[in-house]
């Protein structure tokens, strides 16, 4: 147990505490949520490439889809990874209002 402010911090309190439950399922769906999509949009190129011609079509002059879905897959990357930064930091005001509730004396 860590102290803050002269008290210590019972961790296993805050995790009985409705908000930290709270805080817990909407972040886990969240992390399985963006774990799904990155995972099915990573694996179809494989998929897609290997058992179908959908990909291997021209889209300009000698450019074919493998080209713009694997591109787009750059782009999914770095929107993720954006997105999570945001999410996180909300996630983390939260998890501080939850520490300040406890303080309180809500998780007592």
């Amino acid at each position: 147990m860590e102290k803050k402010g002269g008290k210590p911090i019972d961790y296993e309190k805050i995790a009985k505490m409705e908000s930290f439950r709270q805080l817990s399922r909407k972040k886990n769906a969240f992390l399985w949520t963006m774990t799904v999509i990155f995972f099915v949009l990573y694996m179809l190129l494989p998929v897609l490439t290997s058992y179908t011609k959908i990909l291997h079509q021209k889209a300009i002059g000698e450019i074919t889809w493998v080209w713009f879905y694997s591109f787009g897959l750059f782009i999914m990357v770095w929107g993720l990874a954006h997105f999570y930064v945001g999410r996180a930091n909300k996630f983390d005001k939260e998890a501080k209002e939850i520490i300040e509730e406890y303080e309180r004396g809500a998780g007592q």
